[in-house]
């Protein structure tokens, strides 16, 4: 054996109990589990678990390290969190399948969440040399020097930027010609390893689309087995319908759902998870594939742009610019958003006190970071949208907000439910980043597993191991089984936690002392080791580019 993990607590990602065991570890494959009182293996090497708990390393079903993980050879942000594969692409927004100019737009409407790609504090500048999904998942497997990636990474084909490809930012219904290219584009990201389609529907231009549009996609997408993944058209006033939307869409389509961030957020929504879980029992019960992804935290976090209302970010970024910019039209959004509720604040009136800066695109607006838009205002003695739009227009919308708009007890209720999996949604953008970027993961083993119990520690690591990998229809991933890879966490229950917080939202956590992807350690003994191990996972029976 390569490799024994001695005297270890195997929590497998069933959700069965524990039990102690010592596991060896082949060809970065799991080659041998040896419970008490069985032989024990040997191998060139061997690590005393010390009754550590080992369960298989933990998938993020909803990331944002499109470009990270083509710039920061370390990403510590995931891997010292026992992240072992990301799953990107999400919102319907990233940078694959593009020509030269809807990359350039796709990197100007999404530098909030990723930066825009050239060299600065997120590292060195990215060589956009792909165009297809097959090319872009190529540059992941080669990685740092041939060496590969972090952590590996599954990606969605995006809804958003497939649209822009076809039909451009127009708010307008798709041609006949237009939709068979998208669906033409959808298939091709399929075949060349995307694991599924995600939407962005409070996004431009990916909310323009019908559900007709949407469902004809989604039948692409259930001919190739995968699934679709929406951030629905409203998390706020419109929270239930949007998902019963949602549901009915994909049962028409025959299509697997899985419901990004499935959050109830804003006043409006307080208290009335039960009312979405009810809708998704029904479904359920009814035969429908649905799963979904919370993070652990009460705060979202988005870019300001976001916040507009649709109309006015037609036709692009700089179309957007040109608005602001424009007094009569910038009063005409200040109105949609601060009286009508605009459907880029999911039809809720903005409270500019719970939006707060987290991070710009021009060092110059630095001090600003930290601080509310309400906050700015009253020290400024002017309207709160007067510094939005000068923020907006400065930082040429590339400004990360987070929006403080949770409920505890929706958290809760929604991560108890049986087809939830885990999900960071992190943004590793900005000055002040989200802390779920750096912490989701242990935050739930340390907060709600032992600290408040809304979780068992078996329940918890299957939802964020087992339950996800079988979304993805991985046959060889996410248990501690014979046969699958070695992709695992060695972490002590009663010290996990994360270290990440809003104050300080770098912090890497505690308690989760080493981590391996295909049995070499990208984590040991606290530190990370530099093994470059990870790869694109790429949807099973599909071909690489140009075959």
């Amino acid at each position: 054996m390569d490799t024994v993990l001695r005297d270890v607590r195997v929590v497998d990602g069933t959700g069965r109990p524990a039990y102690r065991a010592d596991v060896a570890l082949a060809g970065g494959r799991i080659a041998a589990i040896a419970r008490e009182g069985e032989p024990r293996p040997s191998g060139r090497a061997t690590v005393a678990g010390d009754g550590l708990v080992l369960c298989p390393g933990f998938i993020d079903m909803h990331a944002h390290s499109d470009l990270a993980l083509l710039r920061d050879p370390d990403h510590s942000a995931k891997a010292a969190q026992g992240v072992t594969l990301e799953v990107i692409g999400q919102d319907g927004l990233s940078y694959a399948p593009v020509d030269d100019q809807t990359l350039a737009e796709v990197r100007t409407a999404i530098s909030g969440w990723n930066g825009d790609g050239t060299a600065g504090p997120d590292g060195p500048a990215v060589e956009f040399d792909w165009r297809d999904v097959g090319g872009y998942l190529d540059r992941l497997d080669h990685g740092f020097g041939g060496e590969g990636i972090a952590v590996n990474a599954a990606y969605l084909v995006p809804q958003g930027t497939v649209r822009m490809l076809a039909v451009g930012w127009e708010d307008r219904p798709a041609t006949p010609a237009e939709l068979d290219r998208m669906r033409h584009l959808v298939a091709e990201g399929l075949q060349q390893g995307a694991v599924g389609l995600s939407s962005g529907l409070t996004y431009t231009p990916g909310m323009y689309a019908s559900d007709a549009e949407l469902t004809e996609l989604c039948r692409v997408v259930a001919r190739y087995d995968g699934y679709y993944c929406p951030h629905h058209r409203s998390y706020g006033a419109g929270a239930l319908a949007a998902y019963e939307e949602m549901v009915t869409l994909t049962r028409n389509a025959g299509c697997a759902l899985h419901l990004a961030h499935a959050t109830m957020n804003f006043g409006v929504n307080e208290g009335r998870a039960p009312e979405l879980l009810a809708l998704l029992d029904r479904a359920l019960a009814e035969g429908a594939d649905i799963t979904l992804d919370t993070y652990p935290y009460l705060p979202g976090c988005t870019t300001l742009a976001a916040l507009l209302p649709s109309w006015a970010t037609e036709g692009g970024p700089d179309a957007t610019l040109a608005r602001l910019r424009d007094d009569a039209v910038a009063a005409r959004i200040r109105r949609a958003m601060e009286v009508e509720g605009s459907d880029g604040c999911h039809g809720v009136p903005v409270d500019w006190d719970t939006v707060e800066i987290s991070g710009v695109g021009t060092p110059a607006l630095a001090a600003q970071v930290g601080r509310t838009v309400g906050q700015l205002a009253r020290e400024r003695g002017e309207p709160p949208f007067a510094v939005a739009r000068r923020l907006l227009v400065e930082d040429r919308l590339g400004t990360t907000v987070l929006q403080h708009v949770g409920h505890e007890e929706n958290v809760r209720a929604i991560m108890r439910h049986r087809v939830h999996t885990g999900g960071s949604d992190g943004i590793l953008h900005g000055l002040k980043p989200h802390p779920r970027a750096y912490g989701t993961f242990p935050h739930y083993l340390g907060r709600y597993v032992r600290e408040l119990g809304v979780l068992g520690l078996e329940e918890c690591v299957a939802h964020l191991t087992g339950r996800p990998a079988a979304r993805l229809r991985l046959p060889d991933r996410g248990l501690v089984r014979v046969g699958y890879r070695a992709d695992l966490v060695l972490l002590d229950p009663d010290t996990v936690a994360a270290g990440a917080t809003f104050e300080a939202p770098r912090t890497l956590p505690t308690g989760i002392p080493h981590v391996l992807i295909d049995g070499r350690f990208v984590m040991k003994d606290g530190r990370r080791t530099g093994v470059l191990a990870g790869r694109s996972v790429r949807r099973a029976g599909s071909r690489p580019a140009g075959r």
